[in-house]
């Protein structure tokens, strides 16, 4: 009688009294057998019930033991593949062994060397085994601490932008309240919370470029001149190449560094893109920092009131602004005593889970 934890085993040979050879050989030694005459009906036992361990004849009509080797090996991986051969085929089965067989055993055969071989297969099953199993740890253990560094380095790239706008009494809160306002917007069109979080991280970045922008420009009270103009609004170029190698596997949230000062009618920095060219998270990020750009003090202009800053978003529907986004940011705050939102405390940053080969977010093991 089987054991509990019996191996199952599939015995595949034309020839019916070899095969049953086999099978009470391997049932005296407590596996579980199951049998198929050919190739193609060794397949279909495979496909219902895949096994650890497959004994198949070279020789059989229809599919041969080649053919049959190269089809579990592709489709079951981790089932061993013993090949029986007559003595004449060895080079036939040193062929097999280079395609992935475990071993051979020739014709006319010993019960006892088909023990041995029997065994010293499964025990390179289970060898095989246990180093992809650990080669697919080490990896996962690579990736999640590459991961970590990301994380750091992102960390002390949000403490950079919030020490730079605290040098700037003007700035100070910008990139949270232009990340909570786009959190909102996003709610309110009912976005996946893989988008949600593609834009907080856009969203909070977008203005990391102002780095490289001379600090005169940045404060100059006056009106700016053209090349004052372009010189700040290289910014987005900037921040975008600053953040590149970090942010690689998030385009979405590279391109609202990017593109956050575009516009639907394509007269916007620094890439002139219009309409459709714009990605959606990127439209809602340019409502928000728009937004919140009208009701903070400039160097060069007082804030703008409540109102006013809603009629400019409302002018702009469709040539500046995505008029969902709009519509989504308005009736977030059906009290408009809410507006401008209080500065949100700053929390930490995370990069989002990376995508599937169907661009869905993978969740953490």
């Amino acid at each position: 009688m089987p054991q509990p934890n019996a191996v199952k085993c599939l015995v595949v040979d034309d020839e019916p009294r070899l095969r049953r050879v086999l099978v009470r050989l391997l049932e005296g030694e407590g596996f579980i057998c199951s049998e198929a005459g050919s190739g193609t009906e060794a397949l279909e036992v495979l496909q219902h019930d895949p096994v650890p361990l497959v004994i198949s004849d070279l020789r059989m009509p229809q599919m041969d033991g080649v053919t049959l080797l190269r089809e579990i090996i592709a489709r079951w991986p981790t089932t061993a593949v013993i090949v029986v051969t007559a003595v004449a085929e060895v080079e036939s089965a040193v062929a097999c062994l280079q395609l992935g067989a475990l071993d051979y055993v020739a014709k006319p055969f010993h019960l006892d060397e088909v023990r041995a071989r029997v065994m010293q297969a499964l025990d390179k099953r289970s060898l095989k085994m246990e180093v992809e199993d650990y080669r697919r740890t080490l990896e996962q253990r690579v990736q999640e601490q590459a991961r970590r560094i990301e994380e750091l380095s992102l960390e002390r790239l949000q403490a950079l932008v919030h020490f730079l706008e605290e040098k700037d009494p003007y700035t100070s809160g910008h990139s949270v309240r232009v990340a909570d306002y786009s959190a909102r917007i996003g709610r309110q069109m009912g976005l996946s919370q893989a988008v949600m979080d593609t834009i907080a991280l856009g969203a909070e970045l977008h203005d990391i470029g102002k780095i490289g922008v001379s600090e005169a420009v940045l404060h100059k009270a006056g009106k700016l001149t053209e090349a004052e103009y372009r010189h700040i609004m290289e910014h987005p170029v900037i921040g975008a190449r600053i953040l590149a190698p970090l942010m690689r596997d998030v385009p979405p949230a590279l391109a609202i560094v990017r593109s956050h000062h575009e516009r639907l009618d394509g007269k916007g920095f620094p890439d002139g893109l219009k309409g459709d060219q714009i990605s959606l998270e990127v439209r809602i990020v340019g409502v928000a920092d728009s937004f919140d750009a009208m009701t903070s003090v400039r160097p060069y202009r007082p804030a703008l009131s409540v109102q006013k800053a809603l009629q400019e978003l409302e002018e702009g529907k469709g040539t500046q602004f995505h008029p969902p986004a709009v519509e989504a940011f308005l009736a977030a705050f059906p009290d408009r005593s809410g507006l401008p939102v209080t500065t949100p405390e700053v929390r930490p940053l995370h990069l989002p889970p990376p995508l599937d080969a169907h661009g869905r977010s993978t969740p953490p093991d």
